[in-house]
């Protein structure tokens, strides 16, 4: 049972190692989009998903990857955030994908709307010393989608079925 809990905190780790990196180096690594989606074919076992199952969480996962490769290819998310989308999609499947968009459009439109407010006004000199910040405020860099995405992915982890899976 206790392998169970601590098996809880394995999504929500590499949700803040998301967020904490986008932000950090405007950056999302292929090894931790490799990371999300491997983990969740562990758990998937763990939790004894069948192979339909886990074959309606990859057909989610590619759907999701398809629509954000559009979105990357217009240019208005970078490949990290697509592929990330991707992984996730791939924990949830098709049930609570919705809710999961939902909230990544709500919270990366209020985060870019902020960014892009930001940006208008002059940072402290002391501030602009420090690299991720000056990254940040600087127009020519895109904006961190992966915080919006690792947050809307916490908001729907709870209904998640491979939580409902873990905590049964």
């Amino acid at each position: 049972m206790h392998v169970a809990w601590a098996l809880l905190f394995v999504f929500p780790a590499l949700m803040a190692f998301a967020a904490f990196s986008d932000l950090l180096t405007m950056r999302i690594s292929n090894k931790l989009v490799l990371a999300t989606a491997a983990s969740f074919f562990v758990l998937a076992l763990v939790v004894g998903f069948d192979i339909a199952q886990i074959g309606w969480h990859i057909a989610a996962g590619a759907l999701v990857l398809a629509i954000t490769f559009g979105f990357f290819a217009a240019g208005w998310i970078g490949g990290g955030d697509a592929k990330l989308a991707a992984a996730i999609a791939l924990w949830f499947g098709f049930e609570p994908m919705l809710p999961f968009l939902l909230y990544a459009s709500i919270y990366g439109g209020a985060l870019t709307l902020l960014i892009l407010i930001g940006r208008r006004y002059m940072l402290p000199a002391p501030l602009m010393q420090i690299g991720w910040i000056e990254r940040l405020h600087n127009e020519k860099t895109g904006i961190p989608y992966g915080i919006a995405l690792a947050a809307a992915a916490l908001m729907v982890y709870p209904a998640s079925p491979v939580f409902l899976a873990l905590v049964k």
